[in-house]
């Protein structure tokens, strides 16, 4: 099966644990072929709340209403990709640069389903460079603050984000303490937030491999 086939499996089996009500949509080309099978089901749920603006405009090019997140008190299920995930469902996002947005959402939903191909799965984060969201002016600042936690930080050229902000790739962090680092990164000023998705874990991780759909949850 090629990737991409291996994708759309994943996320048509997501399609159970989004049967009503608003549902969170992450972004990325896993969560696209999600939302491409949410509009076969369109009419069962009131609408989706969307963590970047591409993820926005995909639904509603499919005829779903996208709900603004401050109008909405609950969101029973956030379904999003990831860049890497371990069995203990921690993650590294923001690949695509839209992982403010991304934490925001998965923080309000009840149940976070991860959906990925069987290559994110790793062993330990940090192969993947962590992507840092910075105000513009802290870019420098932020920067010699992560070479001092091992990190090798690269400004993501010509990207600016959904919130208009910048992008610090970091190479050479083995997260051997996703939560910590976390928290610790977040702490630096001028940080928005980083891609490590551990304090707020995935609830449900559906991994799509050859030999069909394994599911990882707590």
């Amino acid at each position: 099966m090629t990737q991409d086939e291996l994708k759309k499996q994943v996320a048509e089996a997501a399609l159970k644990y989004a049967q009503e009500g608003v549902i969170g949509v992450g972004s990325g080309s896993t969560v696209n072929f999600f939302i491409d099978a949410l509009a076969t089901i369109k009419g069962r749920i009131e609408g989706a709340v969307a963590a970047s603006e591409n993820s926005a405009a995909r639904l509603k090019g499919h005829g779903i209403k996208v709900f603004d997140l401050n109008s909405v008190n609950d969101l029973a299920v956030y379904v999003d990709g990831a860049d890497e995930v371990t069995e203990n469902l921690h993650m590294i996002k923001g690949g695509g640069g839209a992982l403010t947005r991304e934490k925001i959402v998965a923080a309000v939903a009840r149940k976070f389903v991860c959906i990925c191909d069987a290559s994110k799965l790793v062993p330990v984060l940090g192969k993947f460079p962590l992507p840092v969201e910075v105000i513009p002016m802290a870019r420098s600042y932020v920067g010699r603050e992560i070479v001092k936690l091992g990190g090798l930080p690269e400004l993501r050229q010509g990207f600016t984000t959904d919130n208009g902000n910048l992008v610090l790739d970091c190479r050479g962090m083995t997260l051997l303490d996703p939560p910590k680092t976390e928290g610790g990164i977040n702490q630096i000023a001028g940080v928005v937030t980083n891609g490590i998705f551990a304090r707020r874990p995935a609830d449900v991780l559906l991994l799509a491999s050859a030999q069909g759909i394994r599911t990882i949850q707590k």
